[in-house]
């Protein structure tokens, strides 16, 4: 989740996320160079709303190639591996929680299988979510940036861009996708009503779009 920063992307990588300076760059995957900080008011862009769709795109065809074989079962899950983002592992475990009790279509769940991963470092961008477009995700967390902001606020932010999610930096502090636009002092890492109904539908209709297109490349094997 970028609260305030808007980002270059090379085309291998696409890369949204939260927006704060920090110092040095995390030994990650790879992915695009720092952007300029914006202009006060930054709300956003194109680039980035489409990043957001690709990283949603990437981990729910994971999800749906891993369960084709199973389309009867009757959650969809989304499996999560923190052991590159240690430091987190509280935050992590914290707002895969707040998730999994905000939304009934789908859950968070720890594992080696992963469908996206977490990682930890340095990095100017601050935190976000990145797809490498082969298929695979991850979610970036900044130390930096997560001491200036609440960081279960900024782990859960990047998660919601897991689940469908786009960035709404000019919402109020009770939208958790607003991210940083807020300011530091708001520590809300709740979505709130109509972010859970969005997460719902997206992965009622959006899950089931995947799982037949997953169905298909398994009957034409």
């Amino acid at each position: 989740m970028r609260l305030t920063l808007p980002l270059s992307r090379t085309l291998l990588a696409t890369a949204v996320g939260l927006g704060v300076t920090a110092a040095g760059l995390g030994a990650v995957p790879a992915a695009a160079a720092p952007a300029p900080l914006p202009s006060a008011g930054y709300t956003g862009s194109a680039a980035e709303a489409k990043a957001n769709q690709a990283f949603f795109e990437a981990v729910i065809k994971s999800v749906a190639e891993k369960r084709a074989a199973n389309p009867l079962a009757a959650s969809v899950t989304v499996v999560y591996n923190a052991s590159s983002a240690p430091t987190f592992s509280a935050q992590i475990a914290r707002s895969a929680s707040i998730w999994n009790s905000s939304v009934s279509n789908v859950k968070l769940q720890s594992g080696s299988n992963a469908d996206f991963r977490y990682y930890e470092g340095n990095d100017s961008r601050g935190s976000y979510a990145s797809t490498n477009g082969h298929g695979g995700g991850y979610i970036f967390l900044d130390y930096a940036q997560n001491r200036q902001y609440d960081s279960t606020r900024v782990t859960a932010h990047e998660t919601g861009h897991v689940l469908g999610l786009p960035d709404h930096y000019s919402g109020p502090c009770s939208e958790l996708m607003s991210g940083g636009g807020p300011g530091t002092s708001c520590t809300n890492p709740n979505p709130n009503a109509a972010e859970r109904s969005r997460v719902n539908q997206l992965w009622a209709n959006g899950f089931a779009k995947a799982l037949d297109k997953a169905l298909s490349k398994a009957d034409a094997r």
